[in-house]
């Protein structure tokens, strides 16, 4: 199993960061290098707790779809999405916002995953989803940093 741990600092405060990444829409929008698209369960807003959505997207040069739920919720301080359907063998990622200075958040995310086919799946875990992840979550979080920092407001268009 593979764990990626990344901090982001984003100078804006933990409840917009928090339903930021909460925002199905907002994740389509910052995921669109990928075309993902939900395709079930919550497919629009905001997804909560013990509530579902399936994505589909293009990862890793296929058309792959993941259903994740939401199983943890402690607004506007964490929450744990996890696979109940996909491709993977496990997948969990944890989002992490604690309070900084000036009203602003370190936005954390640890991701869990682990590849199926044994050996292989462990070499390709090693050698390329990895990398694939960190770049992944990076996008994602600078995309995320930049909406919630906006000066005119862009977040508001995704939080209703």
């Amino acid at each position: 199993m593979q764990l990626i741990e990344l901090e982001t600092k984003i100078a804006a405060p933990p409840e917009r960061c928090f339903l930021l990444s909460l925002s199905i829409d907002f994740h389509m929008d910052s995921a669109s290098h990928t075309a993902e698209r939900a395709i079930a369960g919550v497919t629009h807003g905001m997804i909560g707790p013990n509530q579902t959505v399936t994505w589909r997207g293009r990862h890793l040069g296929l058309m792959l779809t993941h259903t994740s739920l939401i199983d943890r919720y402690d607004p506007p301080r964490y929450f744990r999405d996890v696979m109940i359907r996909g491709h993977f063998r496990n997948f969990e990622h944890e989002h992490i916002f604690e309070p900084a200075v000036d009203n602003a958040t370190v936005m954390r995310d640890q991701l869990r995953f682990s590849a199926p086919f044994g050996v292989a799946g462990a070499l390709a875990e090693h050698f390329f989803l990895r990398r694939y992840f960190i770049k992944f979550l990076q996008r994602r979080n600078a995309v995320i940093q930049q909406v919630a920092e906006s000066r005119t407001e862009e977040w508001r268009t995704y939080l209703h």
